[in-house]
């Protein structure tokens, strides 16, 4: 269990209280702030435990700071300063509290805890004879029949995040079910869903590898893969606030033919997601 200190709870006050706003923690709204927890802690902020000193945002972050124990708090605090940081370069915002980081990293030295305070690691960088032989490797899938097509459809998946050093791991079997695949994306592990078939994914099947997400870990994410796509009506319907990224056949092309990273890809997929909750957003518009 963390000690927080008066000073400490100050220093937290001034890292991440909003400024216009008592109580509120950096531009989040109760729906972001649990999803912030959810998708980067694995914790669950709007439990009521965490609610015994008020129901303010900022309030139920000091309890799950005193609750929690030493490593969590200081991955807490590490996670929301780089969100903090994300937001305020983005935003083009002068740094409002001398010597920010330096306050925080005195409030992880005397919490006790180990924290990553540093920057996000660059996007792997991949030889562009690996592009051309990825991109010929899904062309040739094309006319294949549905069933070797859908198996080598898997098969290039895994290929392809480990040419990114994503750690892919090809299908595996659980007992009643099927896994596509994993990966790991900056230490988060991600199950994987692939389809390609005649049709646009519907919402039944987005529900399905959603189901089987909240059966494994809190932390655990997924990427659901459709080459066809999705059709509209059930991204609509299958909602927000959901722990699933998705990428599309031409999501994939997109990142083959530009050239583009795929662990960059899928990190600002999973930030649009985490400020819009949207579970699919095209390579396109992410990159213009």
């Amino acid at each position: 269990m963390a000690k927080l200190k008066m000073l400490d709870t100050q220093i937290i006050d001034d890292l991440f209280q909003r400024p216009d706003g008592p109580g509120f923690v950096l531009d989040f709204s109760d729906r972001t702030f649990g999803m912030f927890f959810r998708e980067e802690l694995g914790a669950n902020i709007d439990d009521p435990i965490y609610s015994q000193d008020g129901s303010s945002k900022l309030r139920r972050l000091k309890c799950y700071l005193r609750t929690v124990d030493d490593t969590a708090a200081a991955r807490a605090l590490s996670a929301l300063w780089k969100y903090r940081e994300m937001r305020r370069k983005k935003e083009g915002r002068e740094e409002r509290v001398a010597d920010a980081h330096g306050q925080l990293l005195q409030l992880l030295e005397r919490i006790g805890g180990k924290a990553d305070t540093s920057p996000a690691p660059k996007p792997t960088v991949v030889d562009r004879a690996v592009y051309r032989e990825l991109h010929d490797a899904l062309i040739a899938l094309s006319p294949l029949d549905p069933q070797p097509r859908g198996y080598g459809f898997e098969k290039f998946l895994t290929k392809m995040f480990n040419s990114f050093g994503l750690n892919a791991r090809g299908s595996f079997r659980l007992v009643g079910e099927q896994i596509d695949g994993s990966f790991e994306l900056n230490g988060q592990t991600y199950l994987v869903e692939a389809k390609w078939q005649n049709q646009q994914t519907a919402v039944k099947d987005l529900h399905g590898f959603h189901g089987k997400i909240g059966e494994k870990a809190a932390w655990t994410r997924g990427l659901f893969v459709s080459y066809i796509g999705f059709s509209e009506d059930g991204l609509k319907a299958y909602g927000r606030a959901k722990n699933i990224i998705c990428m599309d056949g031409f999501d994939l092309s997109e990142v083959l033919r530009r050239e583009l990273p795929l662990d960059g890809v899928l990190e600002r997929k999973v930030r649009h997601a985490a400020e819009t909750g949207q579970a699919f957003a095209r390579v396109r518009d992410l990159f213009c």
